[in-house]
């Protein structure tokens, strides 16, 4: 059974297997938790994504979907990039964050990582509402199947964290 914990900080000062990067679908950084992920991280996380890119995502990661690549010289062993939705009012893409989540998941699961921290995808620029995405994650993250030991939430906003903390008891 995975253990859930949720942590208010920086996700990028985490020691875990692999650490989850809100990424962009150009796999090239940005800004948030994915400009935090690559500036700590380093040259080598941009060096593998450029060679992602060029060999199996020149038109991007797919939203929803994960890969994975070396965490530099952040405290884990890989970084797992997924592409959240961007929340919209008029459309329910509920399923593509919670395959963010569940296809997570499965990466860590081929790499043999038994310790996983996710921060709140689409939480920020992406817009999605913190309540919301509380119960999308922690939904798919306890319908996993997976052989991941502990799940981190790692969570740097008070109010998403609260939002997580009313679901996780």
């Amino acid at each position: 059974m995975t253990t859930l914990t949720l942590v208010q900080g920086d996700i990028t000062g985490q020691s875990v297997d692999a650490i989850v990067n809100a990424a962009n679908s150009s796999l090239l950084g940005g800004s948030g938790v994915d400009g935090a992920i690559h500036r700590r991280g380093g040259p080598a996380i941009l060096a593998e994504c450029r060679r992602l890119r060029a060999t199996r995502y020149g038109r991007g990661l797919p939203t929803g979907q994960a890969v994975a690549t070396t965490a530099g010289d952040l405290d884990a062993r890989w970084v797992i990039h997924t592409v959240g939705p961007v929340h919209s009012a008029t459309e329910d893409r509920s399923g593509l964050l919670a395959s963010c989540y569940r296809e997570s998941l499965r990466v860590a699961d081929e790499l043999g990582a038994r310790t996983v921290a996710f921060p709140a995808i689409s939480t920020g620029v992406y817009r999605w509402p913190p309540d919301d995405a509380a119960r999308i994650a922690i939904t798919a993250v306890r319908d996993a199947r997976t052989s991941v030991e502990e799940v981190r939430f790692v969570l740097l906003d008070a109010r998403v964290h609260a939002a997580f903390a009313a679901l996780t008891g």
